[in-house]
């Protein structure tokens, strides 16, 4: 039996990707149980390993870890990657929940009809240009990281939410260049530029076959 985290989610980015990103991160190798039909899906469903009866779902280190940003803040306590006190844990929350908010509209937009994805796409440029990315900005304004002077897994999830509105918006980061240089330094770290490269386990920006697919495994 293979000691590796074991992933189980469908083939696609959702909510298990910003725990791909984690788990790269740190440099820790898993493995993936992919589900692509409504029938294998409910026989996880019944298996009772789901506290939630919803995934993701992790286990590892002899656990079953539900609920996406529980499994987040377990990978980054248990990898050192959760700030060195309560006052940096907090900031990292504080800056992950926002990042979560805007992937939220991201992640949604998938499965919506083209004329609400073009409201939708807006709404995110909207949020990100005049919410969020300002935040962020500031924050990096005198230092190499979100939080304190070491890498955490905001940094992690700030480069991810980049990454992904930039699919939708490629000129998004024009007037932020402290997020620019971030984007650069976090992307050269070996661990995240070999999530990056062509190969890895990182998911591509969903297609039509994907969100079909999940509307069947849903129906």
């Amino acid at each position: 039996m293979s000691d590796k985290p074991v992933l189980y989610y469908f083939n696609g980015r959702g909510k298990m990707e910003s725990i791909r990103w984690a788990l790269a991160a740190v440099g820790v190798e898993f493995e993936e149980k992919l589900y692509d039909t409504k029938e294998e899906y409910e026989k996880l469903l019944k298996s009772g390993d789901l506290l939630f009866q919803q995934v993701p779902m992790v286990k590892m280190d002899g656990l079953k870890l539900v609920q996406s940003k529980a499994i987040l803040k377990y990978i980054a306590g248990k990898y050192n990657i959760y700030g060195k006190d309560l006052k940096e844990r907090l900031f990292i929350d504080m800056y992950t929940e926002g990042i979560a908010d805007l992937m939220a509209l991201i992640i949604s937009l998938f499965f919506m009809d083209e004329a609400e994805q073009q409201k939708q796409r807006d709404l995110v440029k909207q949020k990100a240009l005049n919410r969020y990315f300002p935040v962020y900005e500031k924050a990096l304004a005198n230092q190499e990281y979100l939080v304190g002077k070491q890498f955490s897994i905001a940094d992690v999830q700030l480069l991810e939410l980049i990454l992904a509105v930039e699919e939708l918006h490629p000129s998004i980061l024009q007037n932020f260049p402290n997020l620019q240089t971030f984007k650069g330094r976090i992307s050269s770290i070996p661990t995240i530029k070999k999530f990056l490269a062509p190969g890895s386990k990182r998911k591509p920006i969903p297609d039509e076959t994907y969100v079909n697919n999940i509307n069947k495994i849903f129906s």
